[in-house]
């Protein structure tokens, strides 16, 4: 009897688990694997699967999104946002989908998760794809502080402002909030010239069901600077050794993502090789939807 209630509780702590990780699965278990790590703190997949995971998976891959515990669909008051639970989920999906190796493609602060992932467990991952994705934290928001500067240096409002962020702890969630705000004013994350198939994409998303369940949780970066130390990184020399364990990597960037100066883009081509890196023009940062078939194309090129 006891063996048999040990049992039916491990049973109800593993569903429990699995309810709250948010994930679905397109294309056939017999293609190539890939996971989409999303963005964030606090971001979601809704806008990846809405718009491009059923389209990869058209391309012969079988492709698997999630929502991180405690962001986007994946409810959980509990949840500690650390990159040791970033990392439970991910290992999680393996299990779910009973995969033993896997090609990721991780996205904006993805990118961080990814990069860690596969150095702590290379054995599980067949290739790591950065897209669009976060390597020399501290770069990107000296980069967007300085942008800032040039781009408000009229506007004493907006200097004071810059000024301000500047002296606040640049670990802390407040410093990487207003920097990204700041971002957002100089339009940093919009595409520059949008084409049809881009609007159509977002249009498509908008009115969709994806977008009424792109849920933010705001409290989600406070947690994970409160509860994770690692919390701005370079991951400079963490991508040279994925390389040198042999692992893929391949990188593809917007040449009009504000949030990367045009130094990091040569850093990341560098580390990558020439072959495995692709700037794509009139994008931005979210480059599946902005230029969704030079991406598709990038993808489905290298990861077949």
């Amino acid at each position: 009897m006891k063996i048999f209630l040990s049992f039916l509780l491990m049973v109800l702590s593993v569903g429990y688990h699995a309810q709250k990780i948010y994930s679905k699965a397109y294309g056939s278990p017999k293609n190539t694997p890939v996971i989409f790590i999303h963005g964030g703190p606090g971001g979601n997949a809704t806008l990846f699967e809405g718009t491009t995971a059923q389209k990869m998976a058209g391309q012969g891959f079988y492709v698997i999104v999630y929502d991180r515990r405690g962001e986007g669909r994946s409810k959980d008051e509990n949840a500690a946002m650390t990159f040791k639970e970033s990392f439970e989920d991910l290992n999680a999906i393996y299990v779910t989908y009973g995969i033993k190796k896997a090609n990721i493609i991780a996205h904006s602060f993805g990118g961080i998760i990814g990069t860690l992932f596969t150095s702590q467990f290379p054995e599980k991952v067949k290739s790591l794809t950065l897209a669009g994705a976060l390597f020399t934290q501290q770069e990107t928001y000296d980069h967007i502080l300085k942008e800032a500067k040039e781009k408000f240096k009229n506007d004493a409002s907006k200097l004071n402002e810059i000024t301000e962020i500047e002296n606040l702890s640049k670990n802390s969630a407040d410093y990487r909030k207003r920097c990204y705000n700041l971002a957002g004013d100089m339009k940093f994350f919009t595409m520059p010239s949008p084409t049809p198939d881009s609007k159509k994409l977002r249009a498509a998303y908008e009115t969709g069901e994806f977008y009424a369940t792109n849920i933010r949780n705001l409290q989600s970066p406070i947690k994970f600077y409160q509860n994770e130390a690692q919390n701005n990184l370079d991951n400079t020399a963490v991508l040279k050794e994925i390389r040198k364990k042999g692992i893929p990597l391949f990188t593809v960037y917007g040449k009009n993502d504000g949030i990367f100066s045009e130094k990091q883009l040569n850093d990341i081509k560098n580390i990558a090789g020439n072959n495995h890196f692709k700037c794509i023009d009139n994008c931005s940062h979210y480059l599946f939807v902005d230029q969704q078939a030079e991406f598709l194309e990038f993808i489905r090129l290298n990861l077949k």
